[in-house]
C-alpha cells in the first residue's frame, strides 16, 4: 500500500486545497493529512478563523483522505513518516526546497498551486468587506409587523 502524506492549516478550504488533496491522493492508495494544530499555528504567527476541530472535520470528510491528525510542530514530520510508513510527502510548491530533508526518509514532491487562490488572499479580501450591522443607523429590521 502506497501513503501519502502532506499537511496544512487549511483553514477558509477553498478549490485549491481541494485541487492539491485530488492529485496528492491519486499518486498512492491512501492519503493522509497534518492539520495544524491552533497552538502550532499560534507558533508560526498565524490565526485561523477556524479551530483546528472544525478545520480537521473537513478534511477527513474528503473522499480523498484516509485519516487525519494534528500537525503541533515543526519536527515531527520525521516520525510521522516512519510511524505511518510513508512513501510520498507532498506540499505546494510554495514550499519549494524546504522539505527536501525529508528525502532520506521517502520521496518529496512540490505541486503547483491552483492558481488565483489562497486562504491569505481570501482573508484580504473579506478584509475590504464592511463588516455586518457596523452602521446601526442604516439597520431597519421589522419583526411581525
Amino acid at each position: 500500500m502506497k501513503t501519502v502524506l502532506t499537511y496544512g492549516t487549511f483553514d477558509l478550504f477553498h478549490i485549491g486545497h481541494l485541487n492539491l488533496l485530488e492529485r496528492l491522493s491519486r499518486m498512492g492508495d491512501r492519503l493522509i493529512v497534518g492539520v495544524s494544530s491552533d497552538s502550532f499555528n499560534k507558533q508560526k504567527g498565524k490565526s485561523s478563523l477556524f479551530p483546528y476541530e472544525e478545520r480537521a472535520r473537513i478534511i477527513s470528510s474528503l473522499y480523498c483522505v484516509e485519516y487525519v491528525f494534528p500537525e503541533l510542530n515543526w519536527f515531527q514530520k520525521p516520525e510521522d513518516i516512519k510511524q505511518y510508513d510513508v512513501d510520498v510527502f507532498g506540499i505546494g510548491d510554495d514550499w519549494k526546497g524546504k522539505f527536501d530533508y525529508l528525502d532520506e526518509y521517502c520521496k518529496v514532491v512540490y505541486l503547483p498551486r491552483t492558481e488565483n487562490i489562497s486562504s491569505s488572499s481570501l482573508k484580504e479580501s473579506l478584509q475590504s468587506y464592511p463588516k455586518p450591522f457596523e452602521n446601526k443607523d442604516t439597520l431597519d429590521i421589522r419583526v411581525n409587523e
